[in-house]
């Protein structure tokens, strides 16, 4: 190639805008802005992103950024540097009664959940994940100041059937409940008695998942009979229930999902070794908390 036609093609190949280069996010249209930071987690809002400039900051202001609120504490929990309990009652307060979605995970007690259901009586979901503080006694209180609640979580927390009968009795527009107890073998609760508290007073549930509970067959057979409703039912790690015969055939009948006490748990929401669960419950009379020893 010569000289001059590599020149020529040069001329016809422009340098790179700089602008192309360096985008200022600044730039956004508003709704943009805000569609993408209300994907951030509360504690990455309140720690690091509204104050990353004012644009930022004057848009955190506004409740409608707060509609959801997704609190987690990090691990490992005692090298945590912030008052985490303040951090979400501000997070709450910022919604102004917009709350409709929150995520309470690795910290929480009773308080914290009745300033929550005093702030936000448009939630319809609740999420609690290693509550460890939060009792029946406070779920229960709060449960008729969430008149709209359809979607309930429980994974990990030291709950049981009088928690769950006062939601039911109260939240008439519940539609899905996750109740998985994997972790707390020796947490002393009848899970028969769990399964007749949802039998009997959450007739409505499209969706229900009991992972890891200890649930027999009679505990089954009276969800199937007292939720009719139901569309999707999972029951790995069950594995005091037998699928056979008429039982299994009903289940196959009446549920459209159906996962079974063996099936695959890859895309369960707690895949981790819980081997590292430290003994920090070991003092308390009421459970007992330690390391699966088939772990």
């Amino acid at each position: 190639m010569s000289d001059t036609h590599y020149t020529e093609n040069l001329a016809m190949d422009p340098s790179p805008d700089p602008a192309d280069e360096f985008r200022n996010w600044l730039a956004l249209p508003r709704d943009v802005t805000a569609s993408i930071l209300m994907r951030l987690e509360a504690f990455e809002i309140l720690t690091s992103a509204q104050m990353v400039c004012s644009s930022w900051h004057n848009l955190y202001k506004d409740p409608s950024m707060w509609r959801a609120v997704h609190m987690r504490k990090p691990v490992p929990l005692w090298e945590f540097p912030y008052d985490v309990e303040k951090m979400c009652r501000n997070a709450v307060d910022r919604s102004c009664g917009q709350l409709v979605h929150i995520n309470v995970e690795n910290f929480g007690t009773d308080e914290l959940l009745r300033h929550i259901a005093d702030s936000s009586s448009q939630l319809k979901c609740l999420r609690l994940v290693r509550c460890y503080h939060i009792s029946d006694k406070g779920l229960s209180e709060v449960a008729a100041k969430l008149p709209l609640l359809e979607e309930l979580v429980i994974s990990y927390c030291f709950l049981s059937k009088e928690a769950l009968e006062a939601v039911g009795r109260c939240c008439s527009h519940l539609k899905s409940l996750k109740f998985n107890s994997r972790e707390l073998w020796h947490f002393k609760y009848d899970e028969e008695e769990l399964a007749i508290a949802i039998a009997e007073n959450m007739s409505e549930l499209r969706h229900l998942q009991l992972f890891g509970n200890r649930l027999t067959n009679d505990g089954l057979q009276a969800i199937l009979d007292g939720c009719p409703h139901l569309e999707s039912l999972d029951l790995r790690e069950c594995f005091n229930v037998s699928l056979a015969g008429n039982l299994g055939r009903g289940c196959s009948e009446q549920i459209k999902d159906l996962w079974r006490p063996h099936d695959s748990t890859d895309d369960y929401d707690f895949k981790y070794d819980l081997r590292i669960y430290i003994r920090y419950f070991e003092d308390l009379d009421d459970f007992d908390v330690y390391d699966d020893p088939t772990y």
